[in-house]
């Protein structure tokens, strides 16, 4: 039998908090969908502004870090035409995403979720996904 670490909605919400933070600081307004490990979508925010196309890119992106246990630049990196990757993201009827702002999340060296944001620039999602994930692992430890 599995023992299965999940995030449940307060663990989104907090996730969302250090993102939405982030976000404002910098001046985006994003799309940011947090998923379980399963990749089923837990909670989702459109700031005003974000983009109408970013709320299925972010979902997608928070799928596939959770699905994949990866981060989305790391399939970009790797798929390129030559690469035995390539083409990766056709798959799953499109569902897999490989542009930055996509990451797991993990407690205990288990993937637990996964955050995706989308509305800004690869990198800019990317901080804002990772300020989302530090916020969430600085407010469980108590910080």
């Amino acid at each position: 039998m599995l023992t299965i670490k999940r995030l449940d909605l307060q663990d989104a919400r907090l996730l969302m908090e250090g993102a939405c933070a982030k976000a404002r600081e910098i001046g985006v307004p994003m799309c940011i969908a947090v998923v379980d490990e399963s990749g089923n979508l837990v909670a989702f925010e459109r700031m005003n502004g974000g983009k109408i196309t970013s709320v299925t890119i972010a979902q997608d992106k928070a799928y596939t870090a959770a699905a994949a246990k990866k981060a989305t630049h790391e399939y970009n990196e790797k798929c390129v035409p030559g690469s035995l990757v390539f083409g990766i993201h056709t798959s799953m009827g499109g569902r897999l995403c490989v542009v930055g702002g996509g990451l797991p999340v993990t407690v205990d060296d288990q993937v637990v979720g996964g955050i995706g944001l989308s509305s800004g620039t690869p990198q800019q999602d990317m901080e804002c996904a990772q300020a989302g994930i530090d916020h969430f692992l600085r407010t469980r430890a108590g910080v």
